[in-house]
């Protein structure tokens, strides 16, 4: 417990100024008695009294009010002016300068350019600390003769981006980019990595994730060994991987491909280095797919198992094909029929998506759900078996595509089909997320636009 004078200012006792002032009390007193003696036998002593009394009254007055002017005590520091935090070592952290509005932030990922000397990260510093900006962490890229300095900021909510670009470039920052960031950003490099590296690990189709995540918003783009429409073989990647500036090829574990580009922001050798290693963890891990499967009820009573589907799956697939009309199948897949099996190695690899499949408790194959990576947007698509159609195995599929792009951090999916495909747009409205729809020539694409993950709220700014 902390003890009650502690907590009280400790004020210094000026005892020689007190007595001073005792002295001159009684020295006051006295001499007005001897006035008051000698004048009071006089024809105006009264009123001299009176205008004495008056000064008197009026030196006291000048007094207190000069005493609580210039108090004794030194001045309390101002509350609204509380000292900056010290910055943290060895990450180029720069205190944060009290703002009128310091209540309200934003974050802010900047990359720029300053030249490979000594001197050159603290005057990149010092120059956004002059602007209010706190740095919460950095990351840097060495190039040939430079160096890339990425940040994450937290900055007066009244300041722009444009003022962030000048506040960098007066401290020797070149090249600027700027985006606002959010409360996932703020997990450190390293963490983000490994964690990116782990989801790689228990799933195969986490490997254009993970590279999206650790690249940022880019397009990547998977191109199989051979097209499923028997086209040309695509062009080989060598071992090492292919780095052009804004453009990354790298050779896919599973046959073919992987091209990532980011036309906005050149990838630096870095980036290159660890893009390598998550695809070179995919290589060493092989296949793979998490072996979790839910079973479900339907309304009328008969019991479906739910689970993650492959290329182990496609005997089972074509036969189901085998078994479903011309009319389910053009719907599904747009085109001639007879091309309908040339698809399903594609679509059931986990490196364009994943799959969902649902099995009768006899081990029948009734229904397919993909979730296709279409460069930076996202396909859905489902397949029911006919006899199993308008029993809510498709309604439960989508369900939990859905879902798995939500965690995906997909922001939308769309869905292709044709405009008499009732069931299709029943089971997309059921999902009761904002749709858009747009009809072209009898084709029609609807989207929905998925809720964004829950992000932790901020703690205001220190």
């Amino acid at each position: 417990m902390t003890d009650e004078t502690d907590a009280k200012p400790h004020r210094a006792h000026h005892w020689r100024r007190d007595l001073v002032e005792l002295a001159a009390l009684f020295t006051a007193v006295a001499a007005a008695d001897t006035l008051a003696d000698t004048v009071a036998h006089g024809p105006d002593g009264p009123v001299l009294l009176v205008s004495s009394a008056g000064a008197l009254l009026a030196t006291t007055a000048f007094h207190t009010w000069w005493a609580r002017r210039h108090h004794h005590a030194p001045p309390a520091p101002p509350a609204a002016a509380p000292s900056p935090a010290p910055a943290a070592a060895g990450s180029g952290r720069a205190p944060a300068k009290d703002t009128p509005d310091s209540g309200a932030t934003t974050l802010w990922r900047m990359r720029t350019t300053v030249r490979d000397e000594p001197g050159s990260l603290a005057a990149l510093c010092s120059s956004l600390a002059r602007h209010g900006v706190d740095i919460l962490s950095l990351q840097t890229h060495p190039l040939a003769d430079s160096v890339v300095d990425e940040l994450l900021l937290r900055a007066p909510g009244t300041l722009a981006a444009g003022g962030l670009a000048e506040a960098a470039a007066a401290g020797g920052g070149s090249d600027t980019w700027l985006e606002r960031a959010d409360a996932h950003d703020l997990v450190d490099a390293p963490t983000r990595v490994l964690n990116l590296a782990t989801r790689t690990a228990l799933d195969a189709a986490e490997l254009p994730l993970a590279l999206r995540r650790l690249l940022g918003r880019c397009t990547i783009q998977s191109v199989p060994a051979r097209s499923p429409r028997g086209g040309a073989p695509a062009e080989p990647v060598p071992a090492e991987g292919v780095w052009e500036e804004t453009v990354m090829r790298l050779r896919d574990p599973a046959g073919g491909s992987i091209t990532i580009e980011r036309p906005y922001l050149p990838f630096t050798p870095t980036e290159f280095a660890r893009a390598r290693a998550l695809v070179e963890l995919d290589a060493r891990l092989g296949p793979r797919i998490p072996p979790r499967t839910d079973v479900l009820t339907l309304p009328e009573g008969n019991a479906i198992t739910v689970r993650r589907a492959d290329t182990g799956d496609l005997a089972a697939a074509r036969a189901m094909h085998e078994r479903c009309s011309p009319a389910t199948l053009a719907q599904r897949y747009h085109g001639p029929v007879g091309d309908a099996d040339r698809y399903l190695r594609h679509l059931l690899s986990p490196r364009f998506g994943r799959t969902l499949a649902a099995y009768t408790a006899t081990g029948r194959l009734v229904a397919l759900g993909h979730l296709l990576w279409d460069g930076d947007e996202t396909e859905v698509a489902l397949l029911v078996e006919d006899d199993w159609q308008r029993r809510g195995v498709g309604g439960e599929l989508l369900g939990r595509l859905v879902d798995l792009a939500v965690e995906a951090g997909c922001g939308s999916v769309y869905a292709v089909t044709r405009s008499s495909n009732t069931g299709m747009v029943a089971a997309m409205r059921a999902l009761d997320l904002p749709l858009d729809y747009q009809v072209e020539e009898g084709t029609l694409v609807i989207t929905a636009r998925l809720a964004p993950a829950r992000v932790p709220v901020l703690p205001p700014a220190p």
